[in-house]
């Protein structure tokens, strides 16, 4: 069993008790970064009552041989996806994925997360070519063909600042009046 698998064991029967649900867990060396998430995201409180939990638990388990660095955060709006349950959890998404170097065709996949599965993924692009009735079209991978991917995080067109609409629909400005 790897350290992160051991982390991931001390860590999930604390998480309940906070209200998250474990998203991941990454060992890069001595960093250990612990990623939840719950319903409409996590604030600063939540985040900080779980690192005060799961740091106790690990000083208790000493998973890790040597020092570590814990962070405890949440996955953000753009969200690194690597696990089947992952990437379930972003069907209907906005996703980037980088295929392996050995995959036939276009490395970079961008587009709707439309299915995921024990097996792998499929995502919807638009228009260029056309797979199904509406142009999009569909590129099927396995886990296994995917080096990386992640969500998208769309910005919309942002709404003008109270009392900037009319700057922001082209009016002319109200001139000043002069006092002699």
């Amino acid at each position: 069993m790897n350290v992160a698998d051991r982390v991931r064991d001390i860590v999930l029967p604390i998480l309940p008790a906070h209200d998250v649900e474990l998203y991941d867990v990454d060992v890069q060396g001595p960093l250990v970064r612990v990623v939840v998430d719950r319903e409409g995201g996590v604030d600063l409180e939540a985040l900080g009552g779980v690192t005060r939990a799961v740091s106790r638990a690990l000083d208790a388990a000493d998973p890790m041989p040597s020092r570590y660095t814990l962070e405890v955060t949440s996955p953000g709006v753009e969200r690194r996806l690597r696990t089947p349950e992952q990437f379930a959890r972003a069907i209907g998404e906005v996703v980037k994925v980088r295929t392996t170097p050995e995959v036939v065709g276009d490395r970079r996949v961008e587009g709707v997360l439309a299915t995921a599965d024990e097996r792998g993924i499929t995502v919807r692009s638009e228009p260029e070519a056309a797979d199904d009735a509406d142009g999009a079209t569909l590129r099927t991978l396995a886990y296994g063909e995917i080096e990386r991917a992640r969500t998208v995080f769309e910005w919309g067109t942002p709404a003008p600042k109270p009392g900037h609409a009319e700057a922001a629909s082209g009016s002319s400005r109200k001139k000043r009046e002069r006092r002699p």
